[in-house]
């Protein structure tokens, strides 16, 4: 039995929104569960979408390079001073990179575990140094890098995003602080 011209048009009407409403669930429901995995994914990676990420990635690189000139501190400078700060520098930095790197993991993310090109670079030629020479470029350099790295590590203090990096960086920065101190102390003694 032919249907008459109205009839066909609710029936057509009804298949195109029949069509679209499978379409429309159908999207609902992939994108649900695109929202649920993104949601997933922003909690266990927050830290990758932002600039707490680039704070973490420079205090780690950081940390590692002030380690590695702590050990040479200890093993190459002629003053006793600059020694024990050497040693103090690895003990400290050691702790600190683990902290940050314990947070980092609990974000699902990786960091740097050895030294940049820059860092590199200042370690070769601190390396090849002995004596004074050592001594009075090693206070220049870490002078320089704390100086930096307090301004960096209280910026991210101030303004991080990342509660837990901002308070990695709140508890680290009086022990920089501390360590500008004895470096610029150091420097006094030595006539700089």
């Amino acid at each position: 039995m032919p249907l008459d011209p109205i009839c066909r048009n609710v029936a057509k009407n009804c298949l195109v929104i029949t069509a679209f409403g499978g379409l429309l669930l159908s999207a609902l429901g992939v994108g649900a569960q695109d929202s649920a995995s993104q949601h997933l994914d922003d909690g266990a990676n927050k830290m990758r979408n932002s600039s707490d990420l680039a704070f973490a990635i420079q205090a780690a690189q950081g940390g590692i390079a002030e380690v590695k000139f702590g050990q040479l501190a200890a093993e190459k400078a002629a003053n006793p001073q600059l020694k024990a700060l050497g040693e103090r520098m690895v003990t400290d930095h050691t702790n600190i990179n683990n902290e940050l790197k314990s947070i980092a993991t609990a974000k699902s993310t990786t960091l740097p575990s050895d030294l940049n090109g820059k860092d590199q670079s200042e370690y070769n030629k601190l390396s090849r140094l002995s004596g004074s020479k050592f001594d009075s470029s090693y206070v220049k350099a870490m002078i320089k890098d704390h100086e930096e790295d307090i301004k960096e590590f209280r910026k991210e203090a101030d303004k991080g995003k990342d509660p837990q990096v901002k308070a990695f960086a709140s508890r680290t920065l009086p022990v920089l602080q501390s360590h500008l101190a004895s470096i610029k102390s150091i420097q006094s003694t030595m006539g700089q």
